[in-house]
């Protein structure tokens, strides 16, 4: 299995230029593209009235193609142009289809529209008639189909500058864009097809994060394994009033594979984890110094769930980064840095793993975020200055490595969107780390099957359900390696 990747809108037209030199024309990897379209729509919908919105370039030659193909298998079909083709290849499909055409209207019709109108290298807001289609569609987007990407969705980044096209399916072409997975063209690009038309292997350090990426060295145990082979985990608990983070990070390490997990808690709050842990189990500390003799024979360590913006906090961070253990830092570990970043960047290593939301990444990183022109660059730029895998949560969670290999999830799921979801994360990701996974595999890894496992539940998911459903995706990845 190979990892999928995913191109810009450079790469991308590189890619159809390498084909074309091979010797493939031009018009035919649009006879394919087209024909790939055709199929996802007869594999989807009964024939039916149906208008094709061609726009001047390369992606209305694709929906000439399409027009032509659906009424030749008898499909009432219609083309609605935006004025004339302006590409060689786009005109010579023109000249193909000897069926009704009219001018583009602002205005929806009935049946299904294919949206032909502009691809992904559109870098400037729909206007005019166009914009006025795009906003009449957007009543119905189940009867819209896109081709490329929806008409107004730039390709490199997802964030359109106007209106945009809101579509019921996608049907892209070799390799997804960032602006299919990245929010909010994510979200206007309905279920998503990559067709395949003949462009041949495409090395990139952009991928989907996904199984192909990862299954091959994912962690599963021997014949011989015993617990302490199996990666030991240690989590650091917050106060008294706040313990129950810590232990939803420590369960998902066990649920995930670690054979060791412990929790390491001040004196104070030692009764109430002691309630209710059964397998993890508990050591108490007292002082930055006893954490960090406590953690020298760790693999992984994960602090941040619960702990509190504190000096105590800081410290225990440092104490950590003394050790061997690979750490995971969340939440309030990330927070407590943001007055000196530097601080923490100085003391992490690549096989360290920062879990950001949105708002902990512009604490360490301020401007970063704004600045980029999308989250995959402000990732991996942020996995370069701190030394260390990045994950970066959202809908769209981007995972960056120090040496630029980035992933992003295109399974994220809705039902994440509750409190505690991103300790079992951080629990997933140190439990993967502590087995001996490389870090950036092992984040991707765990997001995938923490998205995985929430959607296997759906809704009325809480938290505390994630970890019992990680046997589940498990067993399938077991099954399928």
């Amino acid at each position: 299995m190979t990892a999928q990747p995913i191109l810009t809108v450079a790469e991308m037209t590189a890619a159809d230029r390498a084909a074309i030199a091979r010797g493939t024309p031009g018009v035919e990897l649009m006879e394919r593209a087209g024909a790939a379209v055709v199929e996802a729509i007869a594999a989807r919908f009964s024939p039916q009235p149906t208008q094709v919105l061609c726009g001047p370039g390369n992606n209305g030659g694709d929906g000439y193609v399409i027009a032509r193909l659906l009424k030749a298998r008898g499909w009432p079909v219609e083309v609605r142009r935006l004025g004339e083709p302006a590409t060689a290849d786009a005109q010579a499909m023109a000249a193909r289809w000897d069926g009704e055409t009219r001018a583009l209207e602002g205005r929806a019709g009935e049946g299904l529209v294919v949206d032909a109108l502009f691809g992904a290298g559109l870098s400037r807001p729909l206007d005019g008639v166009a914009a006025q289609a795009a906003a009449a569609l957007a009543g119905r987007p189940e009867a819209v189909v896109a081709v490329d990407v929806p008409s107004g969705v730039p390709g490199d980044t997802g964030q359109p500058k106007g209106p945009a096209v809101c579509a019921g399916l996608t049907v892209t072409f070799h390799a997804r864009k960032p602006g299919l997975v990245l929010e909010p063209g994510r979200s206007l690009c309905g279920e998503v097809v990559v067709a395949d038309i003949g462009l041949g292997a495409t090395p990139s350090k952009l991928v989907e994060n996904g199984p192909e990426l990862w299954l091959a060295r994912f962690p599963w145990p021997t014949a011989t394994a015993h617990k302490h082979a199996r990666g030991r985990l240690i989590v650091i608990s917050g106060e008294a009033w706040s313990t129950g983070a810590a232990r939803l990070a420590a369960r998902a390490g066990l649920r995930i594979g670690a054979g060791l997990v412990t929790l390491y808690a001040t004196e104070e709050a030692l009764a109430p984890n002691a309630a209710h842990l059964e397998a993890v189990m508990l050591r108490p500390f007292a002082t930055d110094l006893e954490l960090e003799q406590a953690a020298d024979t760790a693999d992984a360590a994960i602090i941040g769930p619960a702990a509190g913006v504190s000096e105590t906090t800081l410290l225990n961070v440092l104490a950590l980064a003394r050790t061997g253990a690979a750490l995971v830092i969340d939440a309030d570990a990330i927070t407590v840095f943001r007055d000196d970043p530097e601080e923490l960047f100085s003391v992490l290593d690549r096989d360290d793993v920062l879990t950001p939301h949105a708002g902990e990444f512009e604490r360490l990183f301020p401007g970063l975020l704004k600045a980029s022109p999308e989250r995959i660059t402000a990732a991996r730029k942020a996995a370069e200055r701190a030394g260390a895998v990045v994950l970066l949560k959202g809908p769209d969670t981007v995972i960056a490595a120090p040496d630029g290999r980035a992933a992003v999830n295109v399974n994220g799921s809705p039902w994440l969107a509750t409190a505690g979801s991103g300790d079992v994360l951080a629990g997933f990701i140190g439990g993967l780390v502590s087995q001996g996974m490389d870090s950036f595999e092992a984040a991707c890894a765990a997001a995938w099957i923490h998205a995985e496992a929430a959607d296997l539940h759906g809704p009325g998911l809480i938290s505390e359900d994630l970890p019992g459903l990680a046997p589940a995706v498990l067993r399938r990845l077991y099954d399928d390696r």
